[in-house]
């Protein structure tokens, strides 16, 4: 069969993250199968025409608003394909009025909120409204997305058949789940341990672009916080991104040991960190799913997160983390302060989040999500539901 991802970013953009990781885990597993499998993609600077990738013939064309023009133009001399996936980021691309064939839309996230982070009025409401509108445009074409916050929002905006298919994840569980003291707290003052922690220091990170909607100001904020309330804390921001200077400005009269920008880091070391960390934070205005959150799981550590869609879903509230009450970093502290004096529940959520990041692994989530991609393009119209 021949597939077709069309995503305005591809692995080796500069820009691209966790939307195009799973993106490629899922291409590269109908490769696997012995699919042909393409991927369209917007050019950047010094990027090569076409380049191929674990099976998947990527080809680059056009940027931001002509992108889609050049893709129908490639498409027009191209054998007939049995699937079209149109990966919308805000904006589609209308494939299914062009392709000819089985079409899918793929969608991580419906933005929303996100418009108000990155454009100011009268744009941010353009887009939002934009997006509505789109959405009810597509309401007959079957929808993919990775958690029920986003079918709910598809729904509401017109959309008739969503199918959840989970993200996998690379980061493969640990074998035992090793032993972590968590700092705890008598009458509100940090008890130092020295087994397995850093003389009683809470260990906290966060994994993310930096960037406006992912919020990691409030990351800092929440660092703020239990300092104020007499918790020893770190806080190791993994990432880059345009908002690097603002944020440690932002950060710049907390104590210097208390926060530390890491910048990039090779997955091992990140694993490294995370499994060394208390509490995985994470404060998006919204995500698809949260991939950090179950890589940190498998880890062994637990995330401490904002009630948002996706959040709610890759984080189970007192079983595998700790979802804050409502999005602001008060709110989040709470929620970590009364883990602290709870050791005992610690150990809980560690330990489920640590066997429910197993059901996350690629070989796990694969099979099922090719099978339903291979119906999509036989005509079938199948809906798939994910299992927790």
């Amino acid at each position: 069969m021949r597939f077709l991802m069309l995503n305005w970013r591809d692995p080796e953009n500069p820009l691209s993250g966790g939307a195009e990781r799973v993106t490629l885990g899922y291409l590269g597993a109908l490769a696997a199968r012995g699919h042909e499998v393409f991927w369209f993609a917007n050019d950047f600077e010094g990027a090569a025409p076409e380049t191929t990738i674990q099976g998947i013939r990527i080809l680059r064309g056009g940027g931001k608003g002509s992108s889609i023009f050049k893709a129908r133009e490639w498409y027009r001399a191209q054998p007939r394909f049995d699937l079209v996936m149109d990966q919308h980021h805000g904006i589609p691309w209308y494939a299914p009025w062009w392709c000819g064939t089985n079409c899918v839309a793929y969608i991580h996230e419906v933005l929303g909120p996100i418009w108000d982070a990155f454009y100011r009025w009268p744009w941010n409401a353009i887009g939002k409204s934009q997006e509505r509108w789109t959405h009810w445009l597509y309401r007959n074409v079957p929808f993919w997305t990775a958690c029920e916050s986003t079918r709910d929002c598809l729904q509401a905006n017109g959309v008739r058949n969503v199918s959840i298919i989970r993200y996998g994840v690379h980061t493969v569980a640990l074998p035992e789940l090793p032993a972590k003291v968590l700092p705890g707290l008598s009458d509100g003052i940090l008890q130092k341990e020295t087994k397995g922690t850093k003389d009683g220091v809470l260990k906290l990170a966060m994994v993310s672009r930096l960037a406006p909607n992912k919020r990691i100001d409030h990351g800092i904020e929440t660092l703020r916080e239990l300092i104020n309330r007499g918790v020893n804390t770190h806080l190791q921001i993994v990432g880059t991104g345009d908002e690097e200077g603002r944020l440690k400005t932002r950060a710049s009269n907390l104590p210097s040991e208390a926060i530390e920008f890491c910048g990039g880091m090779k997955e091992s070391d990140k694993d490294a960190l995370l499994k060394e960390s208390h509490f995985l934070l994470h404060t998006s205005q919204r995500e698809g799913w949260g991939l950090n959150v179950i890589e940190a799981n498998a880890m062994g550590t637990p995330a401490a997160v904002y009630p948002v869609a996706g959040l709610r879903e890759s984080t189970l509230d007192n079983r595998t983390g700790l979802v804050a009450r409502d999005e602001t970093p008060s709110a989040l502290a709470d929620r970590i302060l009364q883990c602290l004096k709870t050791p005992g529940q610690y150990e809980q959520l560690r330990l489920h989040a640590w066997e429910r990041a197993k059901r996350f692994h690629w070989n796990v989530i694969l099979p099922k999500a090719c099978d339903w991609l291979e119906a999509q393009g036989r005509g079938e119209r199948p809906t798939a539901v994910a299992e927790e």
